[in-house]
């Protein structure tokens, strides 16, 4: 089964099953993990959905687009890994991806 490896800002560890398709920012909310606000509900109009992927895994991903990477420019504790989840559609060579959501501001 494809799953993702969430942790917390306050330390935990969530080990997630997803479909393929879905998006990080979905998978996270359905599970009801608390940190990730994902305020506009995954269309690229806030950065409350920032997370920070693993850097083993950033190769993987799909190029950062314009409008994604000027969303994180406000985001205060952004890192090179800092992506919006609601931009990473899950495949299953992303099955073990790992993240970590970052502390509010």
């Amino acid at each position: 089964m494809s799953r993702i490896i969430v942790s917390t800002a306050d330390g935990q560890s969530h080990v997630l099953n997803y479909r393929i398709g879905s998006t990080v920012m979905e998978v996270i909310r359905d599970a009801g993990i608390d940190g990730l606000t994902a305020l506009c509900g995954g269309v690229l109009s806030c950065a409350t959905c920032h997370v920070c992927v693993a850097p083993e895994f950033s190769s993987l991903l799909p190029e950062m687009s314009e409008d994604e990477d000027l969303m994180l420019e406000g985001v205060q504790n952004r890192t090179d890994g800092s992506r919006l989840s609601c931009q990473i559609r899950l495949t299953e060579e992303l099955s073990g991806l790992k993240l970590t959501i970052p502390e509010q501001e």
